[in-house]
């Protein structure tokens, strides 16, 4: 949704100019915070009439595994003030794609069918490096309905190994 993007960019590049010394740490949090924030039971306690902010914000820090810096903190503050509490996602995505973009690095997310050790993680992460020509930060998803094999998406770029999708191509091959 662009009119979500559009709302979100001042506060991920605002989060951004403040943590430049510890990006690492406010990934961290805002990570925690946007998967808080997603919960469809919070965002609608947030949008209740009798829902202050400030019980919002107990809520929404009580649940957090770890405690918040004063950053984090100030920063939970201003966007459950303004109203943007549904836009957290969309602000720790950017904020991700801004030290991303800083660090030379790219996100990259592993839907597999099953679940993947250590060591077959880390020499796919080395194959989709070369393969994308940059550092990646991998992550995983368990995606049972691709039957076996993997899917990657880096940005915009898809990698699909799976069967389902050599299913589908059969498929296709088969009716034309």
């Amino acid at each position: 949704m662009a009119e979500l993007a559009t709302i979100a960019r001042p506060y991920a590049e605002a989060l951004f100019q403040a943590s430049v010394a510890d990006l690492n740490g406010a990934a961290i949090w805002i990570d925690e915070l946007k998967e808080i924030a997603g919960n469809p039971q919070l965002q609608q306690f947030s949008r209740s009439p009798n829902a202050r902010a400030e019980q919002v914000f107990e809520l929404i820090s009580g649940v957090a595994s770890n405690a918040l810096p004063e950053m984090a903190k100030n920063f939970l503050r201003t966007v459950i003030a303004n109203g943007r509490l549904s836009a957290l996602p969309e602000i720790a995505r950017q904020f991700r794609a801004l030290k991303n973009a800083q660090g030379g690095s790219s996100d990259a997310k592993v839907y597999s069918a099953f679940a993947i050790d250590d060591a077959a993680l880390k020499d796919l992460q080395i194959s989709l490096e070369k393969r994308f020509e940059r550092t990646l930060n991998v992550s995983v998803e368990m995606q049972p309905e691709l039957i076996g094999g993997i899917r990657v998406v880096v940005g915009d770029e898809v990698l699909d190994f799976s069967v389902k999708a050599r299913l589908e191509q059969m498929k296709a091959a088969l009716t034309e």
